[in-house]
């Protein structure tokens, strides 16, 4: 296992659309363990591979409280097959655009269908905290950010914010 780089805003990966998994194999096993360590070590409570710049379906969550009582949860392949009309709003923040939060609006609750590690199917339906993580990662793997939900002024600015730090970065 091993604590990957989390990549941030502006990196244009964050935009891709990541690929299916075909097989689940000791490398997306691997995956998914590097991933864990990665999002505990940062903190959050949820990953996809992408924001470790793997252009893969894999999202993993969890949203538990205390330190030493994790409730891993991984969603292969996900995909949202039903979202109600009644929506709730939520303050959401991203590893890969750390230190912002606002306020977005999303279904309140939602049916998903992935594969968990074994390569079984299920079809879940969430609400609450889960439905907006679970959409909020889901998002990630069709290169879509919180901050897209947001108005277009504060999304430019929170963009020009981090691009102005990555150059300092790259000087």
């Amino acid at each position: 296992m091993a604590v990957r780089d989390i990549i941030k805003l502006p990196d244009k990966r964050l935009r891709l659309v990541s690929e299916p998994i075909k097989h689940i194999d000791g490398d997306i096993r691997a995956l998914v363990d590097d991933m864990f360590e990665t999002m505990y070590k940062a903190p959050g409570i949820g990953l996809a591979a992408i924001q470790i710049g793997i252009p893969k379906r894999v999202i993993i969550l969890d949203l538990s409280k205390k330190e030493g009582d994790h409730k891993p949860q991984v969603f292969i392949n996900a995909e949202v097959t039903w979202a109600s009309s009644e929506k709730s709003k939520y303050e959401e923040g991203c590893l890969s655009i750390p230190e912002y939060y606002e306020e977005v609006e999303r279904p309140a609750e939602v049916k998903v269908k992935y594969l968990d590690l074994d390569g079984k199917a299920h079809e879940t339906e969430v609400k609450g905290l889960l439905a907006t993580c679970l959409q909020h990662e889901i998002d990630h793997i069709n290169g879509v950010l919180f901050i897209d939900y947001i108005s277009k002024l504060k999304r430019d600015r929170v963009i020009k914010k981090f691009s102005k730090a990555a150059k300092k970065v790259e000087e």
